[in-house]
């Protein structure tokens, strides 16, 4: 009888890694880390998020863009009115391991200073 291997959490091959990486660059930006959060409060419009940001009405559609595409929000229109809200639960689950990762290792991800040459270029 074989023993059970346990499903690997890395990407099995180059192309899942690439998409992988994408994914996590979605949730890469600060703005965008906000955006999800106050969203995940309650379904806000785009003027709501301007003012909870401070983020100009230009960027933030950006933002907002980038996030409809890769799935994490949905919008509706609700007369002159954009309304945006988190559209999958697992968003919260993301977010709040995130959180729980960073009360163990706030210290080195604050110190990592790859990432930061890697923004930088």
């Amino acid at each position: 009888m074989q023993a059970l291997r346990p499903t690997p959490l890395v990407p099995a091959n180059a192309s899942q890694a690439s998409l992988t990486a994408k994914f996590f660059r979605g949730l890469g930006d600060p703005t965008r880390v906000r955006i999800l959060q106050l969203l995940l409060e309650q379904e806000r419009s785009v003027s709501e998020l301007m003012e909870e940001t401070g983020v100009l009405q230009g960027r933030l559609s950006s933002h907002l863009a980038c996030l409809r595409w890769c799935g994490f929000v949905a919008s509706r229109r609700q007369g002159r009115r954009v309304y945006y809200s988190v559209i999958d639960p697992r968003v919260r689950r993301l977010l709040s391991l995130a959180e729980q990762f960073l009360t163990d290792h706030s210290d080195s991800v604050d110190l990592c200073r790859v990432i930061d040459d890697e923004a930088a270029s």
